[in-house]
């Protein structure tokens, strides 16, 4: 099998260095944090993010890059997207020659509204080939062993194909798009959306608010990436309605949890220091309401996010706001 490198020990990036294990590959995972290195090293178990899941055999951690990158013919992103183009800048001269890199962060780059595989090929150079992998994926229920199918997006065909061999297992299923755009696209916006719907959860608002809610929220994002250049059916597949439902509804929804507590009156930056992970719509929504500007895209969910998250807005009167909106047919034109 292959050597596969995993930067960044998150539940994501762990729970894929498990999957990967398992199913035979020499997998280097690698963390910037040296004494949580050490730490996984010791007890075969990531006790910050993935408590319950041990690490197979085969799984090596490492706090060095070059040793982490050394011979990977496959290495996989899981840095939050704040700190991927300082990561794979720094990994870009250590690569393996055509090396293929798998980007399995969903957002957005606040600073520039690029998406993550825009800044792993920027940084990473055009020798190699990047694939998104996207889709409705709790990091914890990979590492269980759960049913779970994504997307493998990429503009090369080849790529795709060797990510959907070499990641494939008896519970974890890989489609192919070549539609990159409109995959990496609803992976960061569903997370705006989710962060929504954990307020209409928070509020108490019912089953019919978050279905609307839901709804709404795909006509959104389908917009925006149609916008950008992905296709319509895209958002209509895995990385779209399928993420979008799973991170509105799932108990293990970061975002989702954001907006709860936001419902319950809690500060953002009370509830972000409570967190152990990165909830990806917090740093996003800043971008995806710029990337709409540039595409003169109206993103109504979105924007009342924003003015909650700023504290410009309460979580009652954003949610008033959307419902008071000029009503309109529902079919989009154009």
């Amino acid at each position: 099998m292959r050597t596969v490198t995993v930067l960044g020990a998150g539940s994501w990036g762990t729970a894929l260095s498990v999957h990967l294990g398992r199913i035979g590959h020499d997998v280097r995972l690698w963390a910037r944090d040296r004494a949580l290195v050490d730490e996984i090293a010791v007890r075969r178990a990531n006790a910050v993010y993935l408590p319950e899941i041990r690490l197979p055999d085969s799984v090596a951690v490492t706090h060095a890059l070059p040793d982490a990158l050394r011979g990977a013919d496959l290495v996989v992103s899981a840095i939050p997207s704040h700190g991927c183009r300082g990561v794979i800048q720094s990994a870009a001269r250590s690569l393996a020659p055509r090396a293929v890199i798998v980007s399995a962060t969903k957002g957005l780059e606040a600073a520039t509204m690029f998406r993550m595989s825009e800044v792993v090929a920027q940084e990473a150079g055009p020798a190699h080939p990047v694939v998104v992998l996207s889709g409705p994926s709790f990091a914890l229920e990979v590492a269980r062993q759960l049913p779970t199918a994504v997307l493998a997006a990429s503009s090369d065909a080849a790529a795709i194909e060797l990510v959907q061999a070499e990641f494939r297992g008896s519970y974890f299923r890989l489609y192919g798009s070549d539609d990159v755009i409109g995959v990496e696209i609803g992976g960061a916006m569903k997370n705006i959306i989710a962060i929504a719907a954990g307020v209409v959860e928070g509020l108490g608002l019912g089953h019919n608010a978050l279905a609307a809610l839901i709804t709404r929220g795909l006509a959104e994002l389908t917009r925006l990436a149609c916008a950008a250049g992905g296709r319509r059916e895209t958002l209509a597949g895995l990385s779209g309605l399928g993420d979008l439902v799973l991170t509105c509804t799932g108990t293990l929804s970061r975002n989702r949890h954001v907006g709860i507590e936001l419902a319950r009156g809690r500060a953002l930056a009370d509830i972000l220091d409570g967190m152990k992970m990165v909830a990806e719509g917090v740093l996003t929504t800043g971008a995806a309401l710029a990337l709409g500007a540039q595409y003169g895209v109206e993103l109504p969910i979105a924007t009342q996010m924003a003015e909650v998250l700023s504290g410009r807005t309460d979580v009652r009167t954003a949610l008033e706001a959307l419902m008071l909106r000029r009503q309109r047919a529902e079919a989009e034109t154009g």
